[in-house]
């Protein structure tokens, strides 16, 4: 709308922090819960998640005086993090708690409009670096390589405001696979990491596998919480 001097000023809906509005929040979060829903279309999206669950496999190691030898990615969206020495309960919870956590600060910065594109390329460059620390065998080399595309490619655009929907999106994506994922664990006896953690610390499988749903939902509705503060102010 015009003001009296002439000049444009920005219609209530468009936050300046760069948060959706509500109602485009809610379409972001329907087209991110289809997009995992669908066969094949979903599968990059899934590598996404595993990737940043054996990256946070990863750091904790580092964190806790370990090393990483490689890390190993399927075509299914499962994932291996091969190290030694670490703090295992720190360790093994950090995959799951890890994705989520991920999954918003990768929507934190989906909301900076002045630094979209850096956040495409700094989360670009991450996965190349990835590769070239711990990316040994091709198939593993070839997921992180399409992943490196997925953030890269979109520099090619020149607009802003659907890079940080598409950024968004595949934040909200990272976010519900790391709630769906856990829930796998509960039909595998004595495998993955919520049996590692019961055998390190003698609670039950199930009560990590409902901590790990907890974080993502969690994380989730915090995002909603950014969005929903930034609308109330705008609308100030």
């Amino acid at each position: 709308m015009l003001n009296q001097t002439g000049s444009m000023t920005a219609p209530h809906s468009a936050s300046k922090s760069g948060a959706p509005t509500r109602g485009r929040f809610l379409i972001e979060l329907l087209v991110a819960l289809l997009i995992t829903r669908l066969p094949f279309i979903s599968v990059p999206f899934k590598w996404l998640e595993s990737y940043f669950h054996e990256l946070s496999h990863g750091i904790a190691t580092l964190l806790t005086g370990g090393a990483v030898s490689h890390i190993q990615l399927f075509p299914n969206g499962a994932g291996l993090c091969f190290s030694q020495g670490g703090w295992p309960v720190v360790i093994g919870f950090s995959g799951y708690f890890g994705a989520a956590l991920w999954g918003y600060l990768i929507f934190i910065l989906a909301t900076w409009p002045k630094g979209i594109r850096v956040s495409f390329a700094v989360l670009g460059s991450a996965v190349v670096l990835t590769t070239l620390l711990w990316g040994r065998d091709l198939l593993t080399i070839s997921i992180l390589a399409s992943l490196a595309v997925l953030f890269l490619l979109p520099l090619k655009l020149n607009r802003n405001r659907f890079m940080g929907s598409g950024l968004r999106v595949m934040a909200l994506m990272i976010m519900l696979n790391a709630l769906a994922s856990p829930t796998v664990l509960l039909g595998l006896n004595g495998k993955g990491d919520a049996a590692m953690l019961a055998g390190a610390t003698w609670i039950p499988a199930w009560i990590w596998v409902f901590i790990w749903l907890a974080i993502s939902a969690l994380m989730i509705f915090l995002c909603w919480q950014r969005v929903d503060r930034a609308a109330s102010k705008n609308s100030k």
